[in-house]
């Protein structure tokens, strides 16, 4: 099978990579800067261990890359992008591609669903960044970090056990798992923290804003019939990569890098929409969202709030 990864930041990058090195047929889809350094120099991928330079095949866009029927093509853009890449991918794509989503949330599979029959979804546990363009760092090593896959909604198939088997070759952990959207809610409960840090800072200042946001989380998902199982992080387990330890997560990096947009409406976002659905009150998560989305929005980096100030503001909506 042909991997098309389409979005080659920090989690499509190291996964269209390490792939790459193991003999995959692999094609990168990436935009402007990063695009074109990938074109001229290749792609770097910086680990714990080791620097490579690999000069993978890429492609601004979709309709450059002649996809075929039985191509896989990873989404790995970041929510809030996934509705105008699937538009463009639906233009160039016949319907028999696979479509995967190496995506933090549980709203890409959904949207995936409307265009394409077979779509997978992957639970992602992958601590890396992507702060230069045309190069990746990934904090662990020789194991990359876990991709567990099946098929969306529910099932167990031939492809989620090739595309794991392709995956477990790949330095990566990976299973088939017929309840696959169970783990991505999982996920989605230790992602509550995203904006905490992004906000905040890394460190423990804000760890009872956390454990609040995953508490309400927890209560949505009760009320909504969902039980996810316990999803180990990974993150525990980085390493320094050239001397220089992982910063913050991917929401931390979108303020870090100043891209005008955070994924938050499709993480806290999901639980404050959980809430309204099913009558259970989320004002952490609601307030996490909006200062985050504003953050973004008026460009401020991480960490320029304080626990204090996150207090001070929950109890002005008198909630």
């Amino acid at each position: 099978m042909r991997f098309v990864v389409y979005g080659a930041g920090a989690i499509g990058g190291t996964i269209g990579a390490q792939l790459f090195r193991q003999g995959h047929d692999v094609t990168l889809i990436a935009r402007g800067a990063h695009y074109e350094a990938i074109r001229d120099n290749g792609l770097r991928l910086d680990t714990p261990d080791e620097s490579v330079t690999l000069e993978i095949p890429v492609a601004s866009r979709p309709a450059d890359v002649k996809l075929a029927p039985g191509d896989v093509v990873l989404l790995a853009m970041k929510t809030q992008d996934t509705l105008p890449a699937l538009a463009e991918l639906y233009a160039a794509a016949p319907p028999e591609i696979v479509v995967a989503c190496a995506q933090n949330g549980v709203e890409n599979e959904r949207l995936a669903l409307r265009l394409f029959p077979d779509v997978y979804g992957m639970c992602v546990v992958l601590p890396a960044a992507f702060l230069e363009p045309g190069v990746i760092e990934a904090y662990m090593a020789p194991v990359s970090g876990a991709l567990d896959v099946g098929r969306y909604p529910r099932g167990d198939d031939e492809t989620a056990r090739s595309l794991a088997e392709a995956f477990a070759g790949a330095t990566f952990e990976s299973r088939a798992r017929p309840d696959i959207m169970g783990y991505k809610y999982g996920k989605l409960l230790n992602n509550l923290g995203n904006a905490v840090e992004a906000l905040l800072g890394p460190g423990d200042q804000g760890k009872e804003i956390v454990r609040r946001a995953r508490e309400e989380g927890a209560a949505c998902l009760r009320a909504a019939g969902v039980e996810p199982p316990d999803v180990q992080p990974l993150i525990s387990q980085s390493r320094p990569v050239r001397g220089r330890r992982r910063s913050g997560g991917s929401t931390y990096q979108s303020l870090q890098r100043g891209t005008g947009t955070i994924e938050v409406d499709y993480l806290n976002g999901e639980i404050v929409l959980l809430g309204r659905e099913h009558g259970i009150p989320t004002p952490v998560n609601e307030l996490l969202r909006r200062l985050a989305n504003r953050s973004a929005r008026e460009g401020h980096g991480p960490g320029e709030l304080t626990a204090e100030e996150f207090w001070t503001a929950l109890e002005g909506t008198g909630r």
